[in-house]
């Protein structure tokens, strides 16, 4: 299966409650590359290579999570870039 990289930003409550550290947990024991970042608007900006199906694994732990509440996400498919790690930024 090849790879795909999606750009998505979550609205919600999605800052201050562990978000980017939960992504980057998840993200790399999924084996998926990118990064995450908050944004001054209160969303977050996440940027995340993998296949899909490990893609939608990443989802659904972010919408497990009790303290993170998904209102929304704006999603859209990217260029596949080359990078090593998942980072937050």
């Amino acid at each position: 299966m090849s790879e795909i990289r999606k750009r998505m930003i979550f609205h919600g409550r999605v800052q201050g409650v562990g978000f980017r550290y939960t992504a980057k947990y998840l993200a790399r024991s999924l084996g998926l590359t990118g990064w995450v970042e908050n944004e001054y608007d209160g969303t977050v900006i996440l940027e995340v290579q993998g296949r899909e199906a490990l893609i939608y694994k990443l989802m659904e732990g972010l919408n497990r999570n009790q303290f993170i509440t998904i209102d929304w996400i704006d999603t859209e498919e990217i260029p596949v870039e080359k990078e090593q790690s998942f980072y937050v930024k």
